[in-house]
């Protein structure tokens, strides 16, 4: 079904008369200039046409996208009696005989439209019931428009309940709300429910673009495209943030640009974006940090650049399991999504998403956001540069990765009057536990990643971020062990895995060897669901 982007262009407003915003001047008068919602004017077209029209009308759905609207339309169809007077209901109506002009101007005596967040008790709804009794006045039906009706209280849904199950043949009622969960099971079973559909991007930025050719202004497609984005559904929030775009633009001359748009929005533009995901995957912990301080210095929100990040790595996930691209999307973010999604794995683009999604939720409610994204990027290139499990455990059984061996028992101290000094990350750690400071022995344990041991020197890698006090704190430990004055440094190399990351893996290998074995693996798939319990570690076999 086709359907026009707006109403007429209205004329010169005359002077002194106030300024209409374009929320209000390019309301939808017509059925056919409503966006997005071509499957419930079908249903109320079939509806008008066979005679077969409910008593009462549900409409739920986001902000903006044509609830209200959509309701005195309805009012408008049942009203019409066309430009001769002669005319019934229809899905057309003209627009110029009387009802339709009344209501369009909310003039309407037998049309009543009520808030219901400021009416919210059972008095206000009584004198809807009482008025429902009466005839229209001039009209074929007496119709009652009630927004947000989910602020309704208990009493005043329950004193709802007859009329609205048995009314008046003259009188329809109409009901419009953002939160249909809190309207009463009893009032949903006694309506016909329509569910308004979030609008589209690509059709938002059509019917911005005839809007600002009807202003008179211009507008690059990038710009739409972002205010459509932003707009997430709902055509009034789209209005509105164009019409400051266009008043931006007003000042600034030019018309609506892309980058006025982005810098209005607070949002991170493409190319950095793109640049600071670069550095993310490359492991260049620097290069992210210098590239979010950029973009924080133009005044871009740490949480907008943690969420952009994240539609990034949404986008590029889309690209691989094939989904069709966005029209709204610029040529040129739509290869850089391909190329990435040529060369990362979706275990590593779920993993990205997990620490992307807890550091955006982090930020949200951190005294210092500025300091926990900057916690949170580094945590990512941290991320990006471990091997998947599946991988590391194939490393593992290759022989491609040396693993500490399995806690024993400390061995006899040598003959020599000076004691040998632990070599080993495994022989370091239970050194360490050695002076009864578990707490660090733990923290060596789970964290600590060696580049280097030659003692009495330790290089520790800070790719994955360590307490700035642990080096210290491992210097005085083991020179209290062993006698001998310890230097620990850290570089950003990677380092090998830690001790836990080391077992963990061997772990998974050995579980991973039981699985192949011919018995265990004809027995799981003969019994699908079936878990393996009992040892499923070498330790635990020891």
């Amino acid at each position: 079904m086709g359907f026009d982007l707006g109403e007429p262009p209205a004329p010169p407003a005359p002077k002194g008369e106030a300024y209409r915003v374009l929320a209000r001047k390019y309301r939808p008068q017509t059925f056919a200039a409503l966006i997005g919602q071509d499957a419930m004017v079908q249903t109320l077209g079939n509806a008008i046409k066979r005679d077969r029209l409910a008593h009462a009308f549900l409409l739920t759905g986001v902000r903006g996208v044509g609830k209200t609207s959509t309701a005195r339309l309805i009012a408008k169809a049942l009203n019409c009696v066309g430009p001769d007077g002669e005319g019934g209901p229809t899905i057309d109506p003209c627009g110029v005989c009387e009802p339709c002009r009344a209501i369009a101007e909310g003039r309407h005596i037998d049309v009543i439209e009520m808030d219901a967040a400021s009416h919210t008790g059972v008095d206000d709804v009584r004198e809807i019931i009482e008025a429902s009794r009466y005839a229209a006045v001039s009209a074929r039906y007496k119709i009652y428009i009630v927004d947000e009706v989910h602020m309704l209280s208990k009493n005043a849904f329950n004193a709802l309940l007859k009329t609205l199950e048995e009314p008046p043949a003259h009188v329809k009622f109409l009901f419009a709300t953002t939160e249909v969960n809190k309207v009463p099971i009893t009032v949903l079973s006694r309506c016909q429910r329509f569910d308004l559909r979030r609008i589209p991007a690509d059709k938002l930025a059509a019917h911005f673009a005839h809007v600002v050719g009807e202003e008179g202004f211009e507008a690059e497609p990038e710009a739409l495209a972002l205010i459509a984005r932003a707009a997430e559904g709902s055509a009034r929030d789209g209005l509105s943030i164009l019409d400051q775009a266009i008043a931006h633009a007003g000042l600034e001359g030019g018309g609506v640009r892309a980058d006025a748009v982005r810098e209005m929005l607070g949002l991170s533009d493409r190319g950095a974006v793109r640049e600071l995901f670069g550095h993310l995957l490359a492991g260049d912990g620097a290069g992210a940090l210098a590239a979010l301080r950029r973009q924080y210095d133009l005044g871009v929100d740490p949480q907008a650049v943690m969420r952009t990040l994240l539609e990034a790595v949404h986008g590029i996930t889309l690209v691989k399991v094939g989904t069709p691209a966005d029209p709204a999307q610029p040529v040129e973010e739509r290869e850089a999504l391909a190329e990435w999604a040529s060369r990362l794995s979706f275990p590593l683009l779920h993993r990205l998403w997990q620490l992307l999604l807890k550091g955006h939720e982090e930020v949200g409610r951190a005294a210092l956001p500025i300091e926990a994204c900057e916690m949170a990027l580094l945590r990512v290139v941290h991320a990006s540069q471990l091997p998947d499990p599946g991988e590391l455990a194939r490393q593992i059984r290759e022989g491609g990765v040396q693993v500490a061996p399995a806690a024993t028992a400390p061995p006899p101290p040598a003959p020599a009057t000076a004691p040998a000094l632990p070599s080993t990350a495994e022989a370091i750690g239970d050194t360490i536990a050695q002076t009864g400071r578990m707490a660090l022995a733990e923290a060596w344990r789970n964290h600590a990643r060696p580049v280097r041991i030659e003692p009495p020197e330790i290089e520790l890698s800070t790719a994955r971020p360590i307490p700035s006090d642990f080096p210290r704190e491992l210097m005085d430990a083991l020179k209290t062990a062993t006698g001998t004055r310890w230097k620990v440094t850290t570089s950003d190399a990677p380092g090998t895995p830690s001790l836990r990351e080391a077992e963990r893996a061997d772990d998974e290998a050995f579980e991973a060897s039981i699985r192949e074995t011919p018995v265990v693996a004809a027995a799981l798939a003969a019994f699908p669901g079936a878990e393996l319990v009992g040892p499923k570690t070498r330790r635990s076999m020891t």
